[in-house]
C-alpha cells in the first residue's frame, strides 16, 4: 500500500482504530513505512503526533507502542463529548453559514428516510458526518479538532449498539438542526445534550481491565420539550 507521506498519520490512527494494531503492540519505524510506502521521515513525524493524540506511548527499551488506556480514561471521554458536543451545537446556532445548514438538512433527510425503512447499515456513518458538520458550524478550529479526536479515540475504545429507535435517533438531529437554523442555541444545546447523553448508553467498552473502574456515566440532563419536532 502506497499512501502520501502527509496521510501517514490518519491511515495509522486509523489502523489503531480498526484493531490492525492490538493494544500494547510494538509499532517500528521500519515496518510502518515499509507497509504504507514512505520513508521513515513521515512515520517518525506521525507518531509523535499520535503520541500527543493519546494513541501511542514511547516505551523504555522498546520505543513506539500503541496505549492501552484504561476503564477511567475511556469513561472521562465520554464524559467529555457530552460536555463539548453541546457547546458546539451552541455556538452552531451563532455562527452556521448556509452551506452548513444545507448539509446538515441533507444529512438529516438521509438518515431519517433510511432509518423509516430500517435500513440501518449506513446510519451510523451518516451520524458520524452529521456531527463532523455541526463542530464544523461551531466556527471553532479549535473545538473542532477536539471533537473530531474524542470521536476518533471513542471508536477506537468503544463498540456502539445500534440505537433501539433510530427513527427517534434522527428526530433528535433534525431538532438539533432546527434550532441552529433559527439560531437559538441554548435548544440547540439542550437536545444536543440530551441526544449525546443517550447514545453514550450505547457504548460498550472493546476492553476490560487495566486500571480503576469508572463511576458510572452521569446522566443528569433536565428532560427537553420534543413537541412539535419535524418528523
Amino acid at each position: 500500500m502506497r499512501i502520501p507521506a502527509h496521510s501517514v498519520c490518519t491511515a495509522i490512527r486509523d489502523d489503531i482504530v480498526a484493531g490492525v494494531y492490538e493494544r500494547g503492540s510494538r509499532l517500528t519505524e521500519e515496518l510502518l513505512a515499509r507497509r504504507y510506502g514512505v520513508s521513515r521521515v513521515p512515520v517518525r513525524e506521525a507518531l509523535r503526533t499520535l503520541e500527543a493524540e493519546g494513541f501511542v506511548v514511547t516505551r523504555r527499551h522498546a520505543g513506539a507502542c500503541v496505549a492501552e488506556p484504561t476503564e477511567l480514561e475511556a469513561s472521562d471521554l465520554l464524559e467529555m463529548r457530552m460536555l463539548l458536543e453541546p457547546l458546539g451545537a451552541s455556538r452552531a446556532a451563532q455562527r452556521r453559514t448556509e452551506a452548513h445548514l444545507k448539509v446538515l438538512r441533507g444529512l438529516v433527510r438521509l438518515g431519517q428516510e433510511r432509518a423509516r425503512r430500517g435500513n440501518s447499515e449506513d446510519l451510523r456513518s451518516l451520524g458520524g458526518w452529521f456531527h463532523e458538520t455541526l463542530a464544523q458550524a461551531s466556527g471553532s478550529q479549535a473545538l473542532t479538532s477536539t471533537l473530531t479526536q474524542l470521536r476518533h479515540k471513542i471508536a477506537w475504545m468503544y463498540a456502539v449498539e445500534a440505537p433501539a429507535n433510530p427513527v427517534e435517533s434522527w428526530t433528535e438531529h433534525g431538532a438539533i438542526v432546527d434550532a441552529v437554523a433559527r439560531g437559538d442555541g441554548e435548544r440547540a444545546r439542550a437536545i444536543t445534550a440530551l441526544h449525546t447523553e443517550r447514545s453514550s448508553v450505547a457504548h460498550r467498552l472493546r476492553f476490560s481491565g487495566g486500571g480503576e473502574r469508572p463511576d458510572r456515566v452521569r446522566t443528569s440532563q433536565p428532560p427537553v420539550n420534543m413537541t412539535g419536532l419535524r418528523h
